[in-house]
């Protein structure tokens, strides 16, 4: 084991070692939150623009914060997702293309008005929404919700209107809204506390107060620490392995020196 190749050897396995121990110590530095937002903090109502801004991701302490934002219903862009729960009861979401106001681009953001539930139902809403929002004179109003993350849009089943949604998905509203040339929109999308009528409320209780541990990240410290114990003995077992070999190699030969010098 104190050959050069093998002493080489070990020097690299303390390199490699060395690589995993910082990476299980980097590792343990994200698991835990030195710096965790205080309790209740999502539902203090806080203006959009502190919380996220358009095209970017909503970071996980900010998934279901409330916020406020101003802006008007554009017409003809209220759509329904199916398969939504209210109280574990199945329905529909009418959504909305809510133009902000005061920005200094043309910026959007995706709302989920309220829950009906049926389909006619739903229908009807749109209708009423259409309606209501389609007089030229645009009057700002105050939206205030829970911001929450795009679901991801899922194309439909092959038997179904290939325009029908089932995720709230801001990037397949886009799709199917008008009037969207050269305008931001936000990717999380706003879960509104009041629902106008005939609508109800959308249930969107305060998310669950996450712990400033992550244990996921302190599972991969440890696999990094095993890993770097791995690389000692894998160094271990093949000098072992050789030095076993080498004796066996030289009892062998005894053996032969001493059977030649008893036929003599």
């Amino acid at each position: 084991m104190l050959r050069p190749q093998w002493i080489g050897m070990l020097l690299l396995c303390l390199v490699v070692a060395g690589v995993f121990a910082w990476l299980g110590q980097w590792q343990l530095s994200r698991a835990i939150d030195t710096d965790p937002p205080p309790a209740g903090a999502t539902e203090v109502v806080r203006p959009i623009a502190e919380v996220a801004g358009p095209g970017e991701y909503l970071p996980e302490p900010l998934v279901g914060q409330r916020v406020s934002v101003d802006g008007f219903w554009l017409p003809g862009n209220f759509l329904i997702v199916s398969s939504r729960f209210n109280d574990d009861v199945e329905g529909y979401w009418v959504t909305g293309q809510l133009r902000l106001a005061g920005t200094d681009e043309p910026t959007s953001l995706a709302v989920a008005l309220g829950w009906a539930p049926t389909l006619d139902e739903a229908q009807d809403a749109v209708r009423i929404l259409d309606a209501v929002t389609s007089s030229p004179v645009k009057t700002p109003e105050t939206v205030t919700g829970r911001l929450i993350s795009d679901e991801g849009p899922v194309p439909p089943a092959a038997d179904v209107d290939p325009q029908t949604m089932t995720r709230m998905s801001p990037a397949a509203l886009l799709g199917q809204w008008t009037d969207v040339e050269g305008v931001d929109v936000y990717r999380p999308y706003l879960a509104s506390e009041k629902a106008p009528a005939p609508l109800v409320a959308i249930a969107s209780p305060a998310p669950d107060e996450s712990s400033n541990v992550n244990w996921l990240n302190i599972f991969y410290a440890v696999e990094w620490a095993i890993f770097a114990g791995f690389a000692f003995y894998l160094w271990y077992r093949l000098a072992k392995d050789a030095w076993e070999k080498e004796l066996e190699d030289f009892e062998d030969e005894q053996d032969e020196a001493d059977a030649a010098a008893s036929a003599v």
